[in-house]
């Protein structure tokens, strides 16, 4: 007998997307290997004490990262590409749920940081 499968959203579900990526993808791999904690003390002097909060700057680096790997032109190629894929999401820290950022705050974000911070992430990242 011929089967058809229909689509049907659920309303509720119960999804943890951890499960969802094999232990032997990159993305999953580079998230337990490749602490950016750093990253925090190094872009410290760029913000200010008040006002609305930033785009973490260790999700910000791992989109930069993502665009690398993935060979993604444009912001908003980055951001549609993370939209999409489970692995990515994993990868920055967020749910399936959560908002991303917008394409326009990494390109504001990428002209706050300096040169230096570039250099000092990929000093520390291939050290």
């Amino acid at each position: 007998m011929q089967g058809k499968k229909t689509y049907q959203e659920k309303l509720f579900t119960n999804f943890q997307l951890s499960d969802r990526i094999p232990q032997d993808n990159m993305y999953r791999q580079l998230r337990d290997t490749l602490s950016l904690d750093f990253l925090y003390k190094l872009t410290a002097p760029y913000y200010g004490k008040e006002g609305n909060p930033s785009i973490d700057p260790v999700v910000f680096f791992k989109l930069m990262l993502v665009g690398y790997l993935e060979n993604l032109q444009s912001d908003r190629a980055i951001m549609r590409s993370t939209s999409l894929r489970l692995d990515i999401l994993y990868f920055i820290g967020y749910d399936i749920d959560e908002t991303l950022p917008w394409h326009s705050t990494l390109s504001r974000t990428r002209g706050l940081y300096g040169q230096e911070v570039f250099k000092e992430l990929f000093v520390k990242v291939l050290g």
